[in-house]
């Protein structure tokens, strides 16, 4: 059995989608001759804890190690699960943040991850190096026990770095020095994961020295587990049940959804009668505000957050589900991991999403209606024609192979044998 220590601050009982990638991964890390020691933040103040998700990483058998810091959510710890501020409190926190601290406000963390990871080197035998971005500062750490320990590592990128989609550089300076601290990392760096072909040809732009074979897709997915023996809910009504699973912040957001099936109540009394809209997560004071000023209130039902598994077993028991990523610069670079849960149910999707790697996703998994996410005629005319397919019995089946290929057993199994490539070429050397 082959050891790999694994630096990631997302990871349960944290909950959202940041954590899935990590946990799945390291969930089926042994099955594959690898054994994973995670070292993680210690209790922390957030929007959402999860202990089903930290129970499913015990009951694999995963060495967890926590390392307590000064983060701003380590700092918020006493408060447990804490409510999203409003969009413009968080919004500016953000940007204070960014301005005093690079890579991230995590820096904290990182430096005792590091020192923890070192302690371990010291004593224990570890194969390789993998650490999960953001927060950016992670990598800077594993490049640092890279340089010292001779170890191979391997970054996984759920975003981008430098040029990220929420990316703030208040100055000239905080441009070049996050650019300069990721070449660095990324020159110590074995193999670099990425979960989109966009990240890959962003990469391969900024930093000429990577070659392409430096730089090794591996999509989202979903756990094929977690519907096993799922106990779906039944439904109480013959409407059908839309469904969103997530937060919105930034630019993502709900208002055009909700401003286009306005227009249906108006328009096609009758499909809006005949439709439930579910939002499951943190759908947040100033969107209740916006469904009140619409009158949307008898259409729309705020679920809260759920455990990962409740939640799955909403979404299917859904007719449809919703997403959306707003237009912004880059966002033709993220790939939205509940998306990948999505295909998981098998559901239809409308996918209100820009040019990119979503909706190249979208367009793979065949059952989905694609819009764009600002265009609140073009998400109505979604909404009308799903609701008619579904009247009929007609709602589209998707492309089962390509589901099949997104199991995170399956994706493990291509990250070991990246793992595994670099432990053979080192004996044949």
């Amino acid at each position: 059995m082959f050891k790999v220590l694994v630096l990631a601050y997302y990871f349960p009982p944290m909950g959202l989608s940041g954590v899935q990638r990590t946990l799945k991964f390291t969930k089926y890390m042994k099955q594959f001759n690898w054994e994973p020691t995670v070292i993680t933040c210690g209790n922390t103040g957030y929007f959402a804890h999860d202990y089903s998700l930290l129970k499913e990483a015990e009951d694999a058998g995963i060495r967890i190690i926590r390392t307590e810091s000064f983060d701003p959510n380590s700092l918020l710890k006493k408060y447990g699960t804490i409510t999203m501020p409003r969009e413009i409190v968080r919004k500016t926190l953000s940007k204070i943040s960014k301005t005093v601290l690079i890579p991230d406000n995590k820096i904290s963390w990182a430096n005792k991850a590091y020192k923890k990871a070192k302690e371990l080197l010291q004593t224990e035998k570890y194969d390789a190096i993998f650490t999960t971005i953001p927060p950016y500062s992670s990598f800077v750490s594993a490049a640092k026990l890279k340089q010292e320990f001779g170890i191979p590592l391997f970054v996984d990128y759920r975003d981008l770095w430098y040029g990220n989609h929420f990316a703030f550089y208040p100055t000239p300076y905080h441009r070049v020095k996050h650019k300069k601290l990721e070449a660095n990392s990324l020159r110590l760096c074995d193999k670099t994961i990425v979960v989109n072909r966009k990240i890959k040809e962003k990469l391969l732009e900024y930093y000429p020295f990577l070659k392409h074979d430096d730089v090794v897709i591996i999509s989202h997915g979903y756990d094929s587990a977690d519907f096993e023996n799922l106990v779906k809910l039944p439904k109480t009504n013959k409407k059908m049940q839309l469904t969103y699973s997530g937060i919105f912040y930034e630019m993502i957001t709900p208002k055009y959804f909700l401003k286009a099936f306005k227009e249906i109540t108006k328009e096609r009394p009758d499909i809006a009668a005949n439709i439930e809209l579910n939002f499951i997560g943190h759908f947040r004071k100033e969107n209740h505000k916006l469904v009140k000023k619409l009158g949307l209130q008898q259409f729309v039902k705020d679920h809260g957050y759920m455990d990962h598994k409740e939640m799955l077993r909403r979404l299917v028991m859904s007719d449809v589900l919703w997403m959306m990523i707003g237009k912004s610069k880059n966002t033709d670079t993220v790939t939205a991991g509940k998306l990948f849960e999505y295909f998981g149910t098998r559901k239809p999707i409308i996918v209100s999403v820009p040019e990119g790697a979503s909706k190249f996703n979208a367009n793979e998994y065949g059952a989905s209606f694609i819009t764009e996410p600002d265009n609140i005629t073009e998400i109505k005319e979604a909404i009308i024609k799903v609701h008619t397919l579904y009247k009929a019995g007609e709602l589209p089946k998707p492309n089962e192979e390509f589901i099949e290929s997104l199991d995170r057993k399956n994706l493990t199994e291509r990250l070991t044998t990246e793992f595994q490539f670099f432990i053979k070429e080192e004996v044949l050397i």
